[in-house]
């Protein structure tokens, strides 16, 4: 009978001491990788709501250029006094600065 208690005791144990490093690994990867991405993730759409004609940007091509035109999913970059490309909205990487004097 005091075997059987023991035995039962130490499987207990054993799940515990199973569970406990999961939830800890778990836990890790939550602080270093998902926490991190959601954090850039909101950076990211918040500096594609503020964009406005004249801002200066990159895209993720490496493309610089200023803002001519934008709606709710294109962009139009000045990329000289002739050129105009049309780009998606998510393809900027980013605002570099605002050029006062489009206005």
């Amino acid at each position: 009978m005091f075997q059987g208690m023991t035995l039962a005791g130490a499987q207990g144990g054993g799940i515990v001491s199973l569970i406990v490093p999961l939830v800890l690994m778990v836990a890790i990867f939550y602080f270093l990788m998902i926490r991190p991405q959601n954090k850039k993730q909101k950076q990211r759409n918040s500096m594609l709501s503020q964009l406005k004609k004249g801002d200066k940007i990159v895209t993720i091509g490496g493309l610089h250029g200023t803002i001519a035109e934008i709606t709710d999913d294109v962009v139009v970059l000045r990329v000289n006094d002739v050129t105009k490309l049309t780009f998606d909205r998510n393809a900027i990487s980013t605002a570099v600065a605002r050029d006062t004097a489009v206005e």
